[in-house]
């Protein structure tokens, strides 16, 4: 079956549906509310297949929907659903990861008694990243864009009464709000330059080569092409949405809510919301690429911030020893080498890696989460160690995950995006310093996730919690085998031998090539995996940590740069020494100007206003009123005199019309006698 694109919206709509049936039921109706969750997101996950074969079956072609939402003065706001095979294989892979992480919280959250509300901000997170994934509209992507962050707010201080949830929750929300005041401000100019938020509307979308010809010709401040500095404001809300620098200090943070929202965020939701704005985009961003004149390319930036997010994020990540930030971190590389894919030309190589990133990631955090919950929410792996033959189901699959994320080949789905990746960026003709490193941060991730399998995994327990751990029910370890499956078959379909993805998401016929095509790239990418993952068996695997106190190796070392990069080269501090100084600093100005120079002047306002009041006052009391009561008195006495005529008698008043009648008539004689 196919679903048309006029019906798109109901695979979003279904679990708004059930946020709200989840937002109503009371409290204790936990089976309802995770209920409704779940089958609304299984149903959307069927939807997302009909779609996807119905995307499929018009391949190259964007199928759209478009329709008025209200008028506004002349004309009118117009929103619409977009259907081809980015879409499709988006909704698809939100969906059933989604489905998964919804599954394994049924075990994970159960004791929990906010249990019901955490299955209704699930499934609002899910239907607002649906939304952004189906929308025609830059304006429906705003909206959908805030109502993740709205969701997010309540996923990660969902343990409100921990003050570092409730930190974590507000830095968050406001972080990504800086990036999303750009991608505002660039929606605003966009709508103004060209008259439509529509990507595609009949030749007439901004996606379109009449728009895209027309915002590129124009020139703005500096010599940027309009289409450049729209791009560059849009790509504002990437940066914050997909944690890049250096708007990434709110993403291991985000590790303080449950372990399935770290999955849901870190895997199918938030963070690949930027990665796919910026692929959706990818005309616009890539309209000056012809326009030798311009100062600054749109892509060239997203390229530059992508490399430098991908070594940070790695080079973290090593001194890390709380499981989940160690995989925060590695979220945070890998969304790196995503932008830069983007930015060399290769949106394909970037949603390929997407796409195999939602499922090894999500499979390492849902494995950080069976190992948390089995060690009493354990989280420091130094205090671990020895859970391998105890967790044996949650071992395996957080290996294979383990050997998606550091790309060992040929076997697993990370080797294969990431090579594609690596492919583009050798290609570049701009520079090399992408290349160089991505290639370097290929060799941090193969030793910091060999670090983390060995100290949490292999060797002896170093806690009680550790010591008495043991493996998960079957609700929890089912998704773990289904996303460690694929985790392997998902890149097969995209091997330069077999590149049906790439096909697919282009449109183009399938061009296969042979392996030995750039081999020596592949080769010296395998001999750098090798090398990371040598070097963290050697320092971890062959010399396991005996206790919790222990000193790490590297720590042992390089105790100072081990210290820095553990203190996440100290970027909260840097910010609180500067932005945050700074804004306290404008704080105390307001209010000191509020107090002395506002707060006066209205004091002022309002001493004035009372003496102008005491003085209207004695004027009206002694002046107008004084003036006004003697007149009145005047009238009011002539007004006694005149009704003392009237009596109502009738012969009275004949009497005085009679004697008027002879003061005339005397008055006539004596003038006649004149």
């Amino acid at each position: 079956m196919k679903l048309p694109v006029h019906l798109l919206w109901l695979i979003p709509a279904l679990p708004l549906l059930a946020a709200a049936l989840g937002a109503l039921v009371p409290r204790r109706a936990r089976g309802v509310a995770s209920s409704a969750a779940l089958v609304t997101i299984i149903a959307s996950f069927l939807l997302s297949c009909m779609a996807l074969s119905s995307a499929l079956g018009s391949t190259g072609v964007h199928q759209v929907s478009n329709f008025e939402w209200f008028q506004l003065g002349g004309g009118s706001v117009r929103l619409g659903w977009l259907l081809d095979p980015l879409t499709a294989l988006m909704c698809v892979m939100v969906t059933f990861v989604s489905t998964l992480i919804f599954v394994f919280s049924l075990g994970y959250m159960k004791e929990d008694e906010n249990f019901k509300q955490f299955f209704c901000f699930l499934s609002l997170f899910a239907a607002a990243m649906l939304g952004i994934i189906i929308s025609n509209s830059l304006l429906l992507v705003f909206i959908s864009w805030e109502l993740v962050g709205l969701a997010s707010y309540l996923l990660i201080g969902f343990w409100f009464t921990r003050p570092s949830a409730a930190a974590a929750a507000k830095k968050a929300f406001i972080t990504t709000r800086i990036g999303d005041l750009g991608f505002f401000v660039g929606m605003l100019w966009l709508n103004n330059a060209s008259g439509s938020l529509l990507f595609f509307d009949g030749g007439r979308g901004v996606l379109e080569s009449a728009a895209l010809g027309t915002l590129s010709s124009q020139v703005t401040f500096g010599g940027l092409a309009v289409s450049t500095a729209i791009g560059l404001l849009i790509f504002c809300g990437a940066i914050g949405k997909s944690g890049q620098f250096p708007l990434h200090v709110w993403l291991p943070d985000a590790m303080e809510g449950p372990t399935p929202v770290s999955a849901l965020i870190h895997a199918a939701t938030m963070v690949a919301a930027g990665v796919f704005l910026i692929a959706r985009v990818y005309p616009l961003m890539s309209a000056d690429q012809a326009l030798a004149h311009v100062p600054l390319h749109a892509l060239t930036a997203v390229a530059f911030i992508g490399a430098i997010t991908a070594l940070l994020g790695a080079c973290i990540a090593v001194a890390q020893n709380d499981i989940k930030r160690v995989l925060a971190f590695s979220t945070v590389s890998q969304l790196g080498y995503m932008m830069i894919a983007l930015g060399v030309g290769s949106w394909v190589a970037a949603i390929f890696h997407l796409l195999t990133h939602a499922f090894f990631k999500a499979l390492l955090f849902l494995g950080a989460g069976s190992v948390i919950h089995a060690a009493h929410h354990e989280q420091d792996m130094r205090k671990l160690g020895g859970l391998g033959p105890k967790m044996r189901v949650t071992f395996l699959t957080f290996a294979i995950g383990m050997m998606a994320l550091a790309g060992v080949p040929f076997l697993f789905s990370g080797f294969w995006s990431k090579e594609a990746i690596l492919h583009a960026a050798y290609e570049w003709d701009v520079s090399s310093i992408p290349l160089v490193i991505a290639l370097a941060a290929v060799v941090l991730t193969a030793f910091y996730m060999t670090r983390l399998v060995a100290e949490v995994f292999l060797g002896k327990a170093r806690s009680k919690e550790a010591d008495h751990a043991h493996e998960n029910s079957a609700v929890m370890t089912v998704p773990l085998v289904l996303l460690a499956a694929c985790s392997v078959i998902l890149g097969f379909l995209g091997t330069p031998v077999w590149p049906w993805l790439q096909s697919t998401l282009t449109g183009l016929p399938m061009e296969k090539h042979s392996l030995l095509e750039g081999a020596s790239l592949i080769v010296l990418s395998v001999l750098l995996v090798c090398s990371g993952l040598g070097a963290g068996w050697a320092l971890y695997a062959r010399r396991l940590r005996q206790s919790a106190a222990a000193e790490d190796p590297l720590e042992s070392t390089w105790p100072r740069a081990f210290a820095f990069a553990g203190a996440r080269f100290k970027f909260d501090e840097l910010y609180a020494a500067t932005v945050g100084r700074l804004n306290l600093s404008f704080a105390a100005l307001s209010d000191w100007m509020d107090s002395n120079v506002w707060g006066g002047l209205i004091n002022l306002l309002a001493r004035f206003g009372e003496t102008a009041g005491h003085f209207n006052k004695e004027t009206d009391d002694e002046v107008l009123n004084t003036g006004f009561n003697a007149a009145s008195e005047e009238i009011r006495s002539v007004g006694k005199l005149y009704s003392r005529a009237q009596t109502g008698e009738t012969h009275g008043y004949l009497r005085i019309v009679a004697l008027g009648f002879v003061v005339l008539a005397i008055l006539a004689m004596m003038g006649g006698a004149r």
